[in-house]
């Protein structure tokens, strides 16, 4: 390597070991030796490879003076040709020896990032969803690239190079000293003018890079929100165009203006080190050449100092540096540990059970609960937030008990915020009773299985839930049906759909079942994104049917059609409905009316009418308020 080399490679390593370095504790060291373990052959063969690397690296410039003292000896051509195809053979080895180190450290950090992404990946599909419902989600997807990016390169960069740097530094100071002293404690003096402004000028870099990625980080979160179909309808309607404009322009502007500061700092760092190489390969040249020519020196050992010379710095640079980098990387195994700490709290016991066969009851025995504080579901890191909120751990419901029977249907009904959504995520298990119990089965009260006893896949096979939000995925119409079913045919998904009413407008698509919906279904209108998560419904064919204002999206016409395909898909199976339009639920066998997260009225539609107390205080308002819209709508006579 060449000193212009060895500068860009030493600001290279000192601008990004600077960014980062805190202070980490050996049980962070150890949890990383764990994630090594499984590559620990690798591991040991990638040390070999790297210490013999150095050894043919400090070889050739050997042989190399061995060659100038054989022609200046007037040596026979023999001996020039056989240390010419030793250089050779070292130089073939040592590029061999080099692929061989590379593909095991690519391996090994390769490697850690599979078992690291992995790791947090299914670790975090098991957080609770009030851990999403407060995350950023950019900054969770961060720890998964960047973070994990980071701590590969303790394994695929900052390993390799302590190990290469310190055989090669050692067998390098060797020969030096061996072939004069002198010039070598000499050229040594030059070093600290070599490192002190290689650390200083690392750190401004590395502020620079800093703000560079702050900045660059706040366009990306500002395009993301403001691309979005959502994000972009908003600023249409309400947001100052212009002033996106600007506000991205500055940011912009200011990269740019780092850009450039960087890069002439960047030229005169290494204008300046390959300066103070060259005076050092001068001091070798002109001490080394005046030796030489008083007979105290050979000149063969000329050319092996000038050549090691470089093999002296480069190391020691590094491993001036090498403290920090390891401290940068195992920050970033620390960040990746934050998420691993957090426990969930939805978990699957040892000894679960499948839930019982045949029809399904449900039954909620005097159900207490509170949604969890922040600081069991987050981090701060995670929603930048200097510390978590600490609100939360109010009781939401209060000792709400019912029952239903298999096959029947059970409404919910009250205001919005009185806890009917909550009785869904508890029966769902997306969250866990504080008291009481959740039971599915049973033939009565009592005598079904508490859903924390029974196992994830059969929980999620015998329930299927349709949310007000009908969250579709960025995928096709066939895939984001077969989510709920994987082994689904094509038939099967053209009789949901059709039972659906969507059938025609689907098949009306030049892509049909391939139609991708796009972000969220946002390709499609409210009411077709509506029916189709309730296909998704349909084909799953769930013993438990939790209906979370299903047809909340739904015109009048809609509507119509798809209650008759979910009165035919409710037919025999256990139904809970939540829903604010109350027209849509005379029809079940038992409606409750929930207010405060309490349980205030039960009955049937005609029984609660008749007790004229909440029910049908809100079933008049709504009377009411459907009469004056459609008294609206009938035009004036002339």
């Amino acid at each position: 390597m060449s000193m212009d080399g060895v500068a860009w490679s030493s600001l290279h390593k000192i601008t990004r070991a600077q960014s980062g370095s805190q202070p980490f504790s050996k049980e962070t060291l150890k949890r990383v030796l764990g994630f090594a373990a499984p590559h620990k052959g690798k591991l040991i063969a990638f040390v070999i490879a790297s210490i013999a690397g150095a050894f043919l690296a400090v070889a050739t410039p050997v042989l190399a003076g061995q060659v100038v003292d054989a022609i200046i000896a007037k040596a026979d051509v023999g001996t020039v040709i056989w240390l010419a195809v030793l250089i050779a053979i070292v130089a073939v080895g040592e590029a061999g020896v080099g692929l061989v180190t590379r593909w095991l450290s690519s391996t090994i950090g390769e490697g850690v990032i599979v078992d690291l992404r992995t790791r947090v990946f299914d670790h975090v599909q098991r957080m609770p969803v009030a851990f999403f419902t407060r995350t950023r989600t950019g900054a969770l997807v961060s720890r998964l690239n960047n973070d994990v990016i980071g701590a590969q390169s303790a394994f695929a960069g900052t390993l390799s190079g302590v190990v290469s740097n310190v055989v090669a530094l050692a067998l390098t100071l060797i020969v030096m000293l061996n072939t004069s002293w002198l010039v070598t404690v000499l050229a040594m003096v030059l070093l600290p003018i070599f490192l002190i402004p290689a650390r200083r000028m690392g750190s401004k870099l590395a502020d620079l890079r800093r703000e560079a990625a702050a900045h660059n980080a706040a366009m990306g979160t500002q395009m993301t929100e403001r691309f979005s179909a959502p994000g972009a309808t908003l600023v249409k309607l309400f947001g100052r165009p212009d002033e996106e404009s600007r506000e991205f322009a500055a940011r912009a502007g200011r990269v740019r203006d780092i850009g450039i500061r960087t890069a002439m700092l960047q030229f005169t760092f290494v204008t300046a080190l390959t300066l103070v190489s060259a005076l050092a390969l001068a001091l070798v040249y002109g001490l080394g050449g005046w030796l030489a020519l008083g007979g105290q020196l050979a000149p063969g050992d000329v050319v092996v100092l000038a050549l090691l010379l470089t093999r002296l710095y480069a190391p020691l640079t590094a491993l001036s540096n090498a403290r920090v980098e390891i401290m940068s990387a195992l920050v970033s195994f620390e960040r990746v540990f934050e998420i691993l700490d957090l426990q969930p709290l939805i978990t699957e016991k040892p000894d679960a059970v499948a839930v019982p066969s045949g029809p399904v009851a449900v039954e909620f025995h005097d159900v207490r609960f509170s949604y969890p504080s922040a600081d069991k579901v987050s981090l701060a890191s995670l929603e930048d937030v200097s510390t978590l909120d600490t609100r939360g751990g109010e009781e939401v419901l209060h000792g709400v008990s019912f029952r239903v029977e298999p096959g029947q249907t059970v409404a919910l009904v009250g205001s919005s915020g009185a806890g009917k959504s909550t009785v869904a995520q508890l029966l769902s298990r997306l969250y866990d009773v504080d008291s009481g119990a959740v039971r599915l089965g049973g033939r009565g009260p009592g005598t079904g299985v508490d859903v924390r006893d029974l196992q994830f896949d059969s929980l999620r096979d015998a329930l299927g839930m349709v949310t007000q939000d009908g969250h579709l995925f960025h995928e096709t119409i066939a895939s984001n049906l077969r989510l709920a079913r994987p082994d689904a045919t094509e038939e099967d998904m053209w009789e949901v759909l059709r039972r659906a009413r969507l059938e025609p407008m689907i098949r009306s698509l030049p892509d049909g079942l391939e139609t991708v919906v796009g972000e969220r279904g946002y390709r499609l209108s409210g009411g077709e994104r509506q029916r189709l998560t309730i296909a998704r419904l349909l084909i799953k064919q769930p013993r438990v049917v939790i209906l979370d204002e299903a047809t909340a999206a739904l015109d009048s016409t809609n509507e119509a059609a798809v209650q008759a395909a979910l009165g035919e898909a409710l037919e025999g199976r256990t139904a809970v409905v939540i829903a604010h339009r109350l027209s849509t639920i005379r029809a079940a066998d038992v409606i409750l009316v929930v207010e405060d997260g309490r349980i205030v009225e039960r009955g049937t539609h005609t029984e609660l009418l008749v007790a004229d107390g909440r029910y049908a205080e809100l079933y008049r308002t709504q009377f009411a308020e459907a009469t004056a819209v459609a008294e609206e709508a009938v035009p004036e006579p002339n």
